[in-house]
């Protein structure tokens, strides 16, 4: 006995559903893609550009709540001499794993270039202090290396609007910057304060960087 046929309109269906799986089978991809692109492969962080994209969109809608975060390893060239490239690698994936911990789902965190990162997340300024206390705990603990434990210290600095004045990114990220390297390798997260801010700056970058060549009429951008 034959089975009965299919009435026409379930095939127009049917035929109209390959295609149309196929397509977005091809979009998740094209979308994995575009995600990935966006991220450092070593750390997972994301990119400059997407990270500042990202960081500039939580601050416009958050910016009383927000806490922007520059750190970056202290010695880590010396440490790439003593122990090799590898574990230099496994310093900074250690690194932004741990400021991605500490950021959270509200937050963002990118790898700005060599072993430099930013983090922003939100945080309610009276809790702030103490989340910055957690990050300075989480960046200062020890990393094992192929059965030893590699030196490894992380500097941090941090601006919120309520403590710099300001609620630009520039600026906020200028001021977490130039607060990092006035308290380098004393295993702290340093507090901005508003003269921060004003710390000179090459290309965005603080004055004095690595890559940074200052000139005589620079101003703090």
């Amino acid at each position: 006995m034959t089975s009965p046929a299919l009435p026409r309109k379930s095939l127009h269906i049917t035929a109209a559903a390959v295609p149309l799986a196929g397509w977005t089978a091809h979009t998740i991809v094209l979308h994995r893609r575009l995600a990935a692109a966006q991220r450092n492969l070593l750390t997972g962080t994301l990119r400059r550009e997407p990270f500042l994209t990202r960081a500039q969109r939580i601050l416009e809608r958050h910016p009383h709540d927000t806490i922007v975060i520059l750190a970056d390893a202290d010695h880590f060239k010396t440490l790439n001499d003593t122990f090799g490239h590898a574990a230099g690698d496994i310093a900074l994936a250690a690194i932004g794993a741990r400021l991605t911990e500490w950021a959270g789902k509200r937050g963002a965190v990118g790898r700005l270039g060599g072993d430099e990162f930013a983090a922003l997340t939100r945080v309610r300024p009276r809790h702030q202090a103490l989340r910055l206390e957690h990050l300075a705990v989480l960046l200062a603990q020890p990393l094992s290396y192929d059965d030893e434990q590699l030196p490894l210290a992380v500097s941090a600095g941090a601006a919120t609007q309520g403590t710099v004045g300001s609620r630009d990114l520039a600026v906020l990220m200028r001021a977490a910057d130039a607060a990092m390297y006035e308290g380098k390798h004393q295993g702290v997260v340093v507090q901005a304060r508003p003269h921060h801010a004003q710390a000179r700056s090459v290309n965005g970058r603080r004055e004095g960087r690595p890559g940074t060549h200052a000139r005589p009429t620079s101003a703090a951008a």
